[in-house]
């Protein structure tokens, strides 16, 4: 028999892949890095996990939405992430989904 909880944090699990991606580009129109943008998240109520949120970056500027720059003025060189152009472009058009699904969902909700 399977335990309700564990079902349910493994469905939250998949929803969260999603709605994270679209959480970092939201926060990525300036630069930041990884500490930086873990702190932001986390202000606005998705937190994410260091362990995550890197391979993720890496993954998003491998894919062309993000660029990347380090920044070596202090003694602890810090590598920033920004929305690319491209990133920005599918940022919009993610948004726009979104807004659709979460309208579409909202008139299937019925918790009643």
């Amino acid at each position: 028999m399977t335990d309700i909880q564990e079902v349910v944090n493994g469905l939250l699990q998949e929803l969260r892949r999603g709605t994270i991606i679209i959480g970092v580009l939201s926060q990525l129109s300036e630069p930041q890095y990884g500490y930086s943008l873990v702190m932001i998240l986390e202000e606005k109520g998705m937190s994410i996990d260091p362990g995550t949120l890197y391979p993720l970056l890496r993954r998003l500027e491998k894919q062309g939405l993000l660029d990347s720059e380090w920044d070596t003025t202090e003694s602890r060189p810090r590598k920033y992430y920004r929305r690319s152009e491209f990133g920005t472009e599918v940022y919009r058009q993610l948004c726009t989904e979104w807004k659709e699904l979460n309208r579409s969902v909202e008139g299937l909700l019925d918790l009643n």
